[in-house]
């Protein structure tokens, strides 16, 4: 009991660190620091992932692949950097890889990316979608399957997740300008879909 009442204690001692200071014990070994880490950022790689490979379900199955590659490679983990940056990097990779899978690739074709003026509730009870929100949903899920991985991560990451394009860079391992080249890209892609699909939904509407 009293060991079992020092752990507890333990994680709630490591739930009061911020991230930077859970991945340094983490990478000391510290199993409670990376667990509370887990736990702490396992809603934000799930919802990542979800927008990238367009399913809750092969989204966890991403969560656990990525926290498995951070625990194996916490590491190389520089705390001269943003954390979220580099979990990003990992999670948007292993994304792209699922996509690319043969497995995954008629689902991608499929995949709801949420990506034009909506943005997820901050609680997991969150009201219900407007009407409007709900169509969005469904005219992506016919059109974003004609843009690459790439620049749906791309997309996903500038539109979704409020990066910059620096940090977008670092995450896909690519130059700003090519960060740049698959924005406009994707943005010319899903507009010549929607008009072709959905005409009606570009009146008065940009793609950001």
């Amino acid at each position: 009991m009293e060991l079992v009442y020092s752990q507890n204690r333990e994680r709630q001692s490591a739930g009061e660190l911020p991230d930077r200071e859970l991945a340094l014990r983490a990478r000391g070994g510290d199993m409670v620091s990376f667990e509370v880490l887990v736990s702490r950022k396992t809603p934000v790689v799930v919802s990542l992932a979800r927008r990238i490979v367009g399913n809750a379900e092969d989204a966890r199955d991403v969560a656990q692949m990525v926290f498995l590659r951070v625990w194996k490679e916490i590491h190389r983990y520089d705390e001269r950097f943003s954390l979220n940056t580099w979990l990003y990097r990992i999670a948007t990779n292993l994304s792209i890889d699922f996509l690319r899978s043969s497995r995954s690739r008629e689902r991608a074709h499929g995949a709801t990316l949420h990506l034009v003026r909506e943005r997820e509730e901050s609680t997991a009870g969150g009201a219900t979608r407007t009407a409007e929100d709900r169509d969005l949903a469904r005219l992506f899920e016919a059109v974003s399957g004609r843009l690459s991985e790439k620049q749906k991560a791309a997309f996903v990451l500038r539109e979704m997740e409020d990066c910059d394009t620096r940090d977008i860079a670092e995450i896909l391992g690519c130059g700003e300008s090519t960060v740049r080249n698959h924005l406009f890209n994707a943005r010319r892609i899903l507009r010549k879909e929607i008009a072709r699909l959905y005409p009606e939904f570009l009146r008065g509407r940009t793609l950001a």
